[in-house]
């Protein structure tokens, strides 16, 4: 079954690196405390309870069951929460990396049929929705299993990319997963996505 995924335009592709350029969309997402697993997990169950039916349409009493989207994305959080792309995790410290970072921002891009005064609302506070404008993406795509030392490799290995290609790095570094937690290892879809000025 197709799995719905933000829109976005390639600008430059260079092996397992890209400039993308996003086009907006509708995130929900929820702030958690933890290192980047017990996060995710967290957050996850947060946001999959809002789209599984914990929820109100509007102008209605009736709840709705939202389609899964991909990827999940965390976001480590820094002081200045920025908007962020995809299901995300975010960590709120990128200065100091992943392995440090206590607060993490997680977030799911809802289908494009969404937009703010039509969406189901989420009856836990904990869950908010959020428009993202269009935005210019470095992505770093690659395959396994998520480690803390082996996302914080990842996401150096990305800032020197974005660094070789002289783009100027805007935002906090986000981990998105596109696959269950059952896929096996060498089929996973991960990638570290930093926001850049547009080149």
């Amino acid at each position: 079954m197709a799995i719905e995924e933000p829109q976005y335009k390639v600008t430059l592709s260079d092996g397992s690196f890209e400039i993308r350029q996003y086009a907006p969309f509708l995130i929900a997402e929820t702030l958690v405390e933890g290192d980047m697993d017990e996060a995710s997990n967290k957050g996850f169950q947060l946001i999959a309870d809002y789209i599984f039916g914990n929820n109100q349409v509007p102008h209605s009493l009736e709840s709705s069951k939202i389609s899964m989207t991909a990827p999940v994305t965390v976001e480590p959080l820094s002081k200045k929460i920025e908007m962020t792309a995809p299901v995300t995790l975010q960590s709120v410290s990128a200065a100091s990396g992943v392995q440090t970072a206590t607060k993490w921002r997680v977030h799911f891009v809802m289908p494009s049929q969404y937009t703010l005064a039509n969406i189901p609302k989420p009856k836990n506070d904990a869950v908010t929705l959020k428009e993202v404008p269009g935005k210019t993406y470095a992505a770093h795509t690659y395959s396994g299993f998520n480690t803390l030392a082996r996302v914080q490799s990842k996401i150096d290995d990305t800032l020197e990319w974005a660094q070789r290609k002289s783009l100027k790095v805007i935002g906090t570094p986000q981990l998105s997963r596109y696959d269950p937690p059952w896929t096996l290892p060498m089929f996973r879809r991960n990638e570290i996505l930093l926001e850049v000025s547009p080149p």
